[in-house]
């Protein structure tokens, strides 16, 4: 697993540099859109190389709601993120990014009901601490 998330890591930070050097001199949301077609095909590549497009049919109405709700605001993150990217420095938007860390503890603590312990809590401070010196 920690082979895994030094991967996730390497390749989120390629994602904010690639990005802000790609998206020089294009519109932010072109360049969004056109980001989101090169994940969407590697994404249906992932499903089919893996045989996984049988679930399909199986996936609840409960499920499709929830997913179509987080692609929504996936797709409104990324515009914000792409409109912040091309006006300002990637190390003064990759700290507002990570801010999401905490508001996702707030929010799973909130509506999933999740435990919010003590380490939780001074992570999300760190967290908004670290952001702050970075962008102030």
């Amino acid at each position: 697993m920690k082979k895994v998330n030094a991967m996730w890591a390497l390749f989120a930070a390629l994602t904010f540099i690639l990005a802000k050097i790609g998206i020089d001199g294009v519109n932010s949301n072109l360049a969004t859109a056109i980001r989101t077609i090169v994940v969407l095909i590697m994404a249906w590549g992932m499903v089919f190389l893996v045989g996984a497009q049988s679930g399909i049919s199986e996936t609840s109405s409960r499920s499709w709601i929830f997913l179509i709700l987080s692609g929504l605001a996936t797709g409104a993150s990324w515009l914000c993120y792409y409109r912040a990217l091309q006006s300002e420095d990637a190390s003064k938007v990759v700290p507002i990014d990570k801010l999401s860390v905490v508001i996702t503890l707030i929010l799973a603590f909130v509506f999933l009901h999740e435990e919010f312990t003590a380490k939780s809590a001074i992570g999300a401070v760190l967290i908004t601490i670290g952001t702050l010196v970075m962008v102030l």
